[in-house]
Formats: C-alpha cells, structure tokens, sequence
C-alpha cells in the first residue's frame, strides 16, 4: 500500500510538473510575440495588409493604370493661364527600406495605390512644369507611406520630399533663397494631397468636419507659405452621380471642391481651387479648375515607341 502511494504522490507531481512547464512555455511565447509585435510597430510607419477587396483586386490589379487627362485653367500670377493636367492611377508595392518601388519585392513591402499628377501650363513667355507623386497603402491607409513634389519654371526649381516615419520628415530643395529645409518633422495628421486617393479607393474615409490638414505641396510651393497643419473644414455635398468633397483653409483664404463620381471606382471629374493669386496690385482672388477630358487604361510603361505617341492624341495631350 505505501509503495503504490508513493507512485500515486510521484505520478500526480510529475503531472503537476508538466502543466508548470506547459505554461511557462506559452507564458516565454507570448513574451517574444509580444515583443516581435512591438518592433515592428517601434517606427510608427503605416502598415498595409495585402488588398482583398474583391471589386477593387478586379479593377486596379489588372496589370494596367488609369490615366486621365484635364482641361486646366491655372491661377498665376494674377491671372488664369490655360493648361493641361494629369492624373495617373496605379498599384504598386513599396519598399520602406529604400523608399520607392520594390523593384526586388519582399514581404515588409507595402501595396500601395501610386497617384502620379502634373500640371502644365504657360505663364507668358515661360512654362511650369509641375509633379506630384504619392504612394498610399491600399488597404486601410491613414496617411501616404511617401510623398514628393517637384516644380520646374525657367527661374529655377524645387523638390520636397515626405516620409512617413515616427513623424511626417520633410525635406525641401530649392533655387530660392531662404527655402531649402534639411529637416522639417511635423506631426501626423491628414494630408490634403492624399484625399485624391481616398476618393479613388474609399470615400468613406475622408476626414468631415474639422481637422488640421497639411495643405497640398502644389499650393505650398506656389504661394510660398509655410509648410505646417492648418485648420480646415471639410465636407460632402452628394450631387446625383457625382460627390462633391469641399474644404476650405480660413487662415489661407483658400477653399477646394473635388468632384468624382460617386458610384465605384470613384473617377475624379474635376475640381476647383479658390485663393489669393499675385502680388501688390495684381493680388486678387482666383480660381483654378479643371475638367476630365479623356480617361483610358493601359499598361503606359510600355507603350514607349513613336507609334504609341497616338495614346497621347487620345487623351488629347498634343
């Protein structure tokens, strides 16, 4: 009798031992889970699971982009000059290791839907030449991983740069005396350059009310003012087969309405931009728009030869 009690005793701590270390196993899995969870998060970049949306995988994941062509009338200057814009929609993945294109793609990249816009047009005897390019997480993005803008002009030009890391980092390039920045942090908050894309991928996200929003680099470089959130009040007006998104800067006299179509994929139709354009007696209140002209999808970056210049007729750009 004492000898089976005594493999009774041992038996019941050997079990007693085994569920101990059981849990002291999940207790160090949980541990290192949670601390793999936490270095990834450590840099606060925006993360982006692969898109699942079945309407939207169908439509930007066919191997082409969208590309639109508008008729522009640009405020400069004190005056509106006639132009042409371009918006080109594509999907993409995103190194936050090199910070553009995976080229050589892994799983830490990020999908991402790549707006592509420029603006030409005339200002008396010399052209501008505007671009900007954003690259926004296609599934459930907050704000772009990236985001850059260029302007040429024959005085000179300019290159901003932002990366979405801890903080919005800026860095600004430019001919003119005064403005060239090594390192501009700001905190995160919207960006007014990423609401085209929201449009395009859900509308739904757009902020309404009122929020601090960094204005769009475009404007910031032409009415050189400082690049940093301003208060803004925004909203949505539904117009039948179009949405109109309106928002308006009160320190920056400035208001904006986008126009797209309200049923998917959400195309932008045009948009109109209200502010203060010249200086001294030629200030006055402007507005810029523009009107979609022409909208086709191709695969663009191989339609490189001299007969494919007829895409460009096409889209009414010669």
């Amino acid at each position: 009798m004492h000898y089976l009690s005594h493999i009774d005793i041992s038996f019941n701590e050997g079990i007693k031992f085994i569920k101990m270390s059981r849990n002291r196993i999940l207790d160090m899995f949980s541990i290192i889970m949670a601390s793999i969870v936490l270095m990834s998060c450590n840099d606060n970049t925006v993360e982006s699971a692969a898109p699942t949306d079945p309407l939207a995988q169908e439509h930007w994941y066919d191997g082409k982009a969208e590309i639109s062509s508008y008729k522009l009338e640009q405020a400069r200057y004190g005056e509106v000059h006639k132009g042409q814009a371009v918006m080109i929609f594509v999907t993409e993945d995103f190194s936050k290791k090199s910070w553009t294109k995976a080229d050589n793609p892994t799983d830490k990249d990020v999908p991402v839907m790549k707006l592509n816009f420029t603006k030409n047009f005339n200002t008396g005897i010399y052209p501008y030449s505007m671009m900007l390019s954003t690259f926004f997480p296609f599934n459930d993005g907050k704000n772009a991983v990236k985001v850059s803008a260029s302007m040429q002009e024959w005085c000179g030009h300019t290159y901003m740069e932002l990366r979405n890391k801890k903080q919005f980092e800026v860095r600004v390039d430019s001919y003119f005396e005064g403005e060239s920045e090594e390192e501009i942090k700001l905190d995160k908050t919207y960006l007014e350059d990423d609401f085209w894309t929201i449009i395009r991928l859900n509308p739904e996200n757009l902020p309404i009310g009122n929020a601090k929003v960094i204005p769009s680099f475009f404007y910031v470089r032409l009415a050189h003012v400082d690049l940093k959130a301003y208060d803004c009040k925004l909203s949505t007006q539904p117009n039948g087969e179009v949405t109109d998104y309106q928002f308006n800067f009160p320190d920056l006299e400035r208001s904006v309405t986008i126009t797209y179509e309200t049923a998917f994929p959400h195309k932008i139709m045009g948009w109109k931009e209200t502010y203060f354009s010249g200086w001294g007696d030629k200030r006055q209140e402007l507005t810029t728009t523009a009107e979609l002209n022409k909208s086709i999808r191709t695969d663009y970056w191989t339609k490189n030869s001299v007969a494919d210049s007829t895409y460009r007729t096409e889209l009414g750009l010669e």
